[in-house]
This record gives C-alpha cells, structure tokens and sequence, in this order.
C-alpha cells in the first residue's frame, strides 16, 4: 500500500507538470515572447495596386503608399515579415476569407455591411467622396447629384455603394448611367477621352490619381469615411495585436512624417 501511495504521488506530480507546461506554450503562442497578442511570425497583407497615396504597386512592381509603410513600420518594430499581395477590390473580402491573405490594409472603408463578414481595427483616417470632371466640361456637381451625369468609379468602393444607395435606388439616376471599372485610374482614362461625363472617388486618392490632367474638382460630398484595418472575424489575436500597434504608430513621430510625404493634410 505504502509503494502504491507514492507511486499515485508521483503520477500526480507529472499530471500537474505537464498540466502547468501546456498552460505556458498556450500563453506564449497567443501572446508573444513580450506580451503581444500575435500569432504567427508573417503576415501576407491584401491591398489595392492602384489606390495613391494609400496603396499602389509602382512600375517595379513594389508595394508602395501611406498604408504599405505604414505597415512595415509596425513589421519592423515587432519583428514580423510582412509581404502585400495586390488583389482586385471587390474581391478582397473573399480573398481575405479564403485564407490567402491575412489582412486588408489599404483604405478600407468600415461598413455595416462589412463589419458583417470581418472585423476592423480601430479607425485611423477619414475621408469624403470628391468628383471630377473634365476641365472644358460644363457638368456641375448639381448635375451629378440630379443624376443627370455618367458616372464612373471603382467596382466595389463606397463610392459605387454612395451612388447607388443615394441616386440609382432613388430614381434620379438610370442604373445604366453608373459605369463601374476594376480601378480608378481607368475610370479617369475614360473621362479624359469623352466616355463618361464625371468620376467619383475618396478624396485624397482622386487627387493624386488626377494630378497632371486635364481634369478639375467640381464638388464633394461629405460621407466622413472611416478607414480601419479589416481581419478575419476567426483572428481576434491578430485584431489585438493591431490595435496596439497602430496605437503605437500615431503616438510615433513616423506618423506625421508619413503624413507630409503623402501630403495627407
């Protein structure tokens, strides 16, 4: 009996150990080696190739704007590797569900529709909706907001959304009169040569992309957009851990020198 009681002790002592030891590797692959609530070592990050001054791919083929370094910097702090993989904009929720890519980090509005489907981080930009016409054109914003233009944008933004939601599903504007395109930069080619009447898109992006064209502002509407970072619902770590570090980022002199090379102000 005295043998088969300390035999039962030590197996007890075992059980314990090994119980205490899983709770230390759970701890550690959640939280980080510091604390930080990551779970893996690289991300992949979603963004649009063609969104100045936020996200673009430039002509070598490198992920460049305020968000991609934006996003290195929080990589470079931390210690993780990040690569950015150029996805089609009204496909990058899927592909973000399906796995291939971690998260979206360009300009993404936070909607109702996708707070849904995904979480976001905390916002960390607003922006409107500008639009634009031809310089020798006579279209007015009065025009576009009566639906009395052809109007071209991005497939998939709030743009499209705004104008469907607010012109198309109202009666003011024929459905046939929204002319939707896999970026924005085509649409202004099309608006450069005759094809549509005007082009809305975000603010700041549209005047980057129209800087040096024969194209002119001729209004805005104030949606106050906010821009967040969206993550899979499933990765409340990852959701975390970004909370954190853009936190860090806008407490950080690097935000207000990634601001002026941007001119975001």
């Amino acid at each position: 009996m005295r043998k088969q009681g300390i035999l039962t002790l030590l197996v007890c002592i075992v059980a314990v150990l090994a119980v205490a030891g899983a709770g230390c590797t759970g701890t550690t692959e959640e939280n980080g080696a510091a604390g930080e609530a990551r779970l893996k070592d690289s991300y992949i990050v979603g963004i649009d190739g063609a969104y100045p001054p936020f996200s673009y791919v430039d002509k070598d083929g490198k992920a460049q704007g305020f968000d991609v370094e934006s996003m290195r910097w929080i990589a470079e702090k931390h210690g993780i590797d990040v690569t950015f993989m150029a996805v089609d904009w009204d496909a990058i929720i899927p592909t973000l569900q399906a796995g291939k890519i971690d998260m979206v980090y360009a300009g993404m509005t936070i909607t109702p529709e996708r707070q849904a489907v995904v979480n976001f981080t905390n916002p960390y930009w607003t922006v409107d909706q500008d639009v634009v016409a031809r310089e020798d054109s006579n279209v007015t914003i009065e025009d576009v907001l009566a639906g009395r233009a052809v109007l071209g944008t991005q497939r998939g933004c709030t743009a499209a959304l705004w104008i469907e939601e607010n012109l198309i599903e109202t009666g003011k504007m024929p459905a046939a009169n929204l002319k939707l395109y896999d970026n924005t930069p085509l649409a202004v080619n099309d608006l450069e040569i005759g094809r549509i009447d005007a082009v809305m898109y975000d603010d700041l992006s549209l005047k980057d992309i129209i800087e040096g064209k024969p194209v002119k502002v001729i209004g805005s509407v104030e949606t106050g957009e906010q821009f967040g970072v969206a993550i899979r619902k499933e990765d409340t770590a990852l959701l975390e851990f970004m909370n954190q570090a853009l936190a860090e980022l806008q407490a950080d002199p690097y935000w207000e020198e990634l601001i002026d090379k941007y001119n975001l102000r």
